[in-house]
């Protein structure tokens, strides 16, 4: 299936962008059936399904991560692309310049001289021993193998997505997608990279077509949304927005960093006012405890409309995962905060399959049911002059944060490539 919105942007529309710098490309993704896509459930699913993939490349690795630590799963998977790149396998890894920042020269010098093309986004120096690049990160995970393999979500490199780091260890989740929409992602994964990615040759529309044909028995339908600084920054927040106002029985929502701006509060909130079964599955051992205590904000407005609110309290919760009735659902990079709301660069992929979805529905149900803590009105804060003063405040404030977050001073970020030295 072909994607008419890519057909008719032009080569100059969508080729490389200036040396160093991120594309900004105009382009949404439309649906495409016939895929298949399976839910992967933490470092124990994810990990040896891509290490696999990546190991298997013949011609091109697409790799881009928030965070890669020289542990025993970022070792590994230095190895495998070394490996990779001495068997002449293309190789582009994109990292983020503050959740990469503690990488060693020496961890980057050795992918550097195997062949592996490496480039940070927007790295800086340390200020007084801390890293000052806070904002507008490159938060996406996105793998992509030989153009006919994808991988995308939540998970980052690195050990804390096992359960064996700990207590720390994070509850999170991804999707291995195979099918026509892979070459969505892999087109833009190539525009992100900075390396030219053109309207589709007549012979590589044939290649697709032949791709749907081999995924017949499958249904599964997938569109790729991502959310940028130019222009595609609310792209993720109104398809939440939308899919929320139609959702006639059920909707879950299992996110880490949950503080959303008022519209997508009020949708999550009329949607149970008219009789949808709203959950939300929050942090109830935040990594950040910010972050619990900025969820924690939004309880009384949302339990008094008849929203459940389960924190899930085993490890720290770092998934971005949704569904909607029986057939929506989507896992991406995105948490439902500001920042990723209104500065980060995310990507989700958007599904529509009822097997999936009810395979995401029966994890999700597991853990509301057997570890989480419901909510109930009473333990949110309200009644008090100071609580209701603080609630119109930051409700005020979340209302208008888009706009205002594009006032805020900043440089633009740019993709350095790595040259055997630290910036």
């Amino acid at each position: 299936m072909n994607n008419p919105s890519m057909e008719k942007a032009t080569a100059e529309q969508i080729s490389a962008p200036p040396r160093g710098e991120p594309a900004a490309v105009d382009v949404v993704y439309g649906w495409h059936g016939n895929n298949r896509v399976e839910l992967l459930e933490n470092g124990e699913a994810y990990f040896p399904r891509v290490f696999e993939a990546l190991r298997q490349a013949q011609t091109e690795i697409l790799l881009e991560t928030f965070i890669l630590f020289e542990d025993k799963v970022g070792n590994e998977l230095q190895q495998i692309l070394i490996e990779a790149a001495g068997r002449g396998v293309r190789t582009t890894v994109s990292l983020d310049g503050f959740g990469c920042g503690e990488l060693s020269t020496g961890f980057l010098a050795d992918l550097n001289k195997a062949g592996v093309h490496i480039q940070m986004f927007d790295p800086a120096p340390k200020h007084l021993g801390i890293r000052t690049n806070w904002f507008r990160r490159l938060h996406r995970k996105i793998v992509v193998v030989d153009g006919t393999i994808a991988f995308l979500g939540g998970i980052n490199f690195s050990a804390d997505h096992l359960a064996d780091f700990g207590p720390e260890a994070k509850q999170d989740f991804a999707v291995e997608v195979q099918g026509p929409a892979v070459a969505d992602i892999h087109h833009f994964a190539l525009l992100q990279s900075g390396r030219p990615a053109r309207a589709k040759y007549w012979w590589q529309r044939r290649k697709q077509r032949r791709a749907e044909l081999a995924f017949n028995d499958h249904d599964g339908q997938v569109r790729l949304v991502y959310r940028d600084n130019g222009d595609h920054r609310t792209d993720i927040e109104e398809v939440y927005r939308q899919v929320l106002r139609s959702a006639q029985r059920r909707v879950v929502i299992a996110n880490a960093y949950f503080f959303p701006g008022f519209r997508l509060l009020r949708e999550i909130r009329n949607a149970a006012r008219r009789g949808v079964d709203v959950r939300l599955i929050l942090q109830g051992q935040p990594d950040m405890l910010v972050a619990k205590i900025a969820a924690h904000m939004t309880y009384d407005y949302l339990l008094k409309a008849g929203v459940q609110i389960h924190e899930y309290g085993d490890r720290p919760l770092h998934g971005k995962v949704a569904l909607v009735d029986e057939d929506w659902s989507t896992v991406g990079s995105s948490n439902l905060d500001p920042l990723s709301l209104s500065m980060n660069l995310e990507a989700n992929v958007l599904i529509r399959d009822c097997a999936f979805n009810r395979e995401l529905f029966k994890r999700l149900e597991d853990l509301s049911n057997n570890h989480c803590k419901a909510m109930d009105a009473s333990q949110s804060p309200r009644g008090r002059v100071w609580h209701m003063t603080v609630g119109f405040l930051v409700f005020h404030f979340l209302r208008h944060f888009p706009a205002w977050a594009g006032w805020l001073p900043a440089h633009k970020p740019r993709l350095k490539p790595f040259r055997g030295h630290r910036s």
